[in-house]
C-alpha cells in the first residue's frame, strides 16, 4: 500500500490486489525516519481509476470472442495491466496518531510518501483493552477480535442506539442491561413490546444467573401506586403532563388533597366525593373529575399498594443492583404517559434526597411516550442527578438534533433509507461521510460504534450473542 493524497482529513491510499482489506479497518502509516505514526480507517473502498484502463477494458471484451490463439507477451507486459486493473483506492479518514507507542487524538503533521509503511493496525492496540476493570464484552470486531469496553464509559453519559428494525438494536440494548447487572448498576428499562421480561431464563425456560437480579412491573397485576406513596407532587405532574390538566385545575386540585391528606382521609373514594363537591368553577370541576375518571379507568392506583413495591423499596432494590423492567406492552399511550410520568418524577425525587446514588436509564421507543419538554430536562437537569439515558429507536428522525449533539455514545446499525441517513449523521462525535459510507452497508448485528466508549475511534463490531431469552423476533408464518 502506497499514499497518494490528502485533502483535509481524508488520506487516499493505492491497495494492491493481494493486500486485503475491507471497509472499517484501521490502517497505520509508520513514518520510518520520524518514528511515528498516522492511525486511519478505511471508509470507502473504489477501483484507482488510472490512465488507459477504461480503453484497455474495451479492447479486452471486443477482442476476446473474436480472436483465438495464444498471446506472446516477452515482457510480460499483460500481468502488469492485470494487477492495475484490480487495485484498488482505499478512501481514509485520519482518526489519530501513534506517538511513542501510545493512541492520540491529535495530528499536527504529514507521513512521508516515500519512506512510510502502511499495515492493519488492530483494534486490540487501538483501545488498550487490557485495561478494563468493569470489562463489558460487546463483540467481535471484523478481525475476530474481542471488544471489550469498560462500563464506566457508560456512567454519567448519554447514549443512543439506532438502525432500521431488525438489525439488533434491542439486542445490544440488553446485553448491556445485563452488563450493568454484572457490575451492580441500577438500571431501569421502559418495554414498550414486552422484549426485557423473560431476560432471567435461559433459552429454553431454564432460569439463568440472572434470576432473583431482574424485576419486571406489569401494570395491573404487580404494579399499583399507592396514592400516599406517589405524592402530591408527582400526581398533580402526571395530571399536568400525561393528562394536560390546566394550571388553573392543577391548583384548585392540590387544595382538595392537602385538605383530605390533613384530615387523614386520602383514598380513592374520598377524593372523588371531594372533586364533585369542591367549591369552584364548574369548567375546574368538570376538568378535574374527568382527568379523575381516566386514573379509575386505569386501574393503576389503589388506596394502599404492596409494601415490598413502594418507590423506597424500589430505590433500595436498585441500590443492590437491580434491574427493573416496566413492562407497558399493550398499554395505550396515555397509560404509558401515565406511568413514565410517575416513575420519572419519583426517581427524580429519591436522587435529589441520595435515596438513591444514580440510574441507567434504557427508554425503548421513547417517542411513544416522553412528551416533547421531556428531551432536553432528561439530558441536562435530570442528568445531573443522576439518571443516565440510552434511547433505543428506529426512527431517528424522533430524537431532537440537540440530542444527538449531546450524545456521549451513538450506536448505530444499518441504515439505507437516505433520510435516515442524514439525520445519524449530525452527530457531532463523526464527519457525516464516514456515518453515510459505514453504516449503509454494515449486515445485521453489526454497529458502528462512535464516542467515548470506544476512545472516540469509530469501531464497527459484531454483537456478541446472549444466552437468555431476549425475545422480540419478529413471528413469522413461513418458518423455512
Amino acid at each position: 500500500m502506497k499514499i497518494y493524497r490528502k485533502e483535509g482529513d481524508v488520506i487516499q491510499i493505492i491497495s494492491f490486489p493481494d493486500e486485503e482489506v475491507e471497509k472499517g479497518d484501521y490502517l497505520l502509516i509508520e513514518d520510518q525516519k520520524t518514528g511515528k505514526g498516522l492511525v486511519v480507517q478505511i471508509i470507502d473502498i473504489q477501483f484507482a481509476n488510472l490512465p488507459g484502463i477504461l480503453e484497455d477494458i474495451l479492447r479486452d471484451v471486443m477482442t476476446e470472442e473474436s480472436l483465438q490463439g495464444s498471446d506472446y507477451d516477452p515482457l510480460e507486459v499483460s500481468s502488469q495491466i492485470t494487477v492495475l486493473k484490480d487495485t484498488k483506492l482505499l478512501v481514509c479518514k485520519i482518526r489519530g496518531a501513534v506517538e511513542n507507542g501510545q493512541p492520540m487524538p491529535s495530528v499536527s503533521w504529514l507521513p512521508s510518501r516515500t519512506s512510510s509503511r502502511i499495515v492493519r493496525f488492530p483494534i486490540e492496540s487501538l483501545m488498550n483493552l487490557n485495561d478494563t476493570k468493569r470489562p463489558v464484552f460487546i463483540g467481535k470486531t471484523k478481525t475476530e477480535a474481542d471488544l471489550v469496553v469498560d462500563a464506566k464509559s457508560l456512567d454519567g453519559k448519554l447514549n443512543i442506539i439506532t438502525g432500521k428494525k431488525g438489525t439488533g438494536k434491542s439486542h445490544l440494548s440488553k446485553l448491556l442491561v445485563l452488563s450493568l447487572i454484572d457490575n451492580k448498576a441500577p438500571s431501569l428499562v421502559f418495554d414498550v413490546n414486552g422484549e426485557y421480561v423473560n431476560l432471567n431464563r435461559i433459552k429454553g425456560g431454564v432460569r439463568s444467573r440472572y434470576d432473583g437480579k431482574i424485576l419486571v412491573l406489569t401494570p395491573r397485576l404487580n404494579l399499583k401506586f399507592a396514592l400516599s406513596d406517589v405524592g402530591l407532587r408527582s400526581f398533580n405532574s402526571m395530571l399536568t403532563f400525561a393528562l394536560d390538566l390546566p394550571s388553573t385545575s392543577a391548583k384548585v386540585f392540590s387544595k382538595i388533597w392537602r385538605d383530605l391528606e390533613k384530615n387523614g382521609r386520602l383514598n380513592l373514594l374520598s377524593l372523588g366525593e371531594a372533586i364533585q363537591h369542591f367549591e369552584c368553577h364548574e369548567s375546574v370541576r368538570e376538568a378535574i373529575y374527568s382527568r379523575f375518571g381516566t386514573i379509575l379507568d386505569s386501574n393503576l392506583f389503589a388506596d394502599s399498594a404492596d409494601e415490598n413495591l413502594t418507590f423506597n423499596k424500589l430505590a433500595e432494590k436498585l441500590s443492590n443492583g437491580t434491574a427493573i423492567v416496566v413492562n407497558v406492552k399493550n398499554q395505550s399511550s396515555t397509560i404509558r404517559r401515565m406511568i413514565v410520568e410517575l416513575f420519572i418524577s419519583k426517581l427524580a425525587e429519591l436522587l435529589s434526597s441520595f435515596k438513591l446514588k444514580a440510574l441507567f436509564l434504557f427508554a425503548e421507543e421513547a417517542h411513544l411516550y416522553l412528551r416533547d419538554t421531556y428531551w432536553d430536562d432528561i439530558v441536562t437537569r435530570m442528568r445531573h442527578l443522576g439518571i443516565f439515558t440510552t434511547f433505543i429507536t428506529n426512527q431517528p428522525d424522533t430524537i431532537q438534533e440537540s440530542i444527538y449533539r449531546q450524545a456521549d455514545n451513538i450506536f448505530l446499525f444499518n441504515f439505507t433509507n437516505e433520510h435516515d441517513l442524514d439525520v445519524v449523521s449530525r452527530a457531532a462525535k463523526i464527519d457525516a461521510d464516514s456515518v453515510k459510507l459505514l453504516v449503509k452497508d454494515l449486515p445485521v448485528r453489526y454497529c458502528l460504534i462512535i464516542g467515548e466508549i470506544v476512545r472516540n475511534f469509530p469501531i464497527v463490531v459484531n454483537v456478541s450473542p446472549l444466552e437468555v431469552e431476549t425475545m422480540g423476533q419478529t413471528r413469522l408464518f413461513f418458518q423455512d
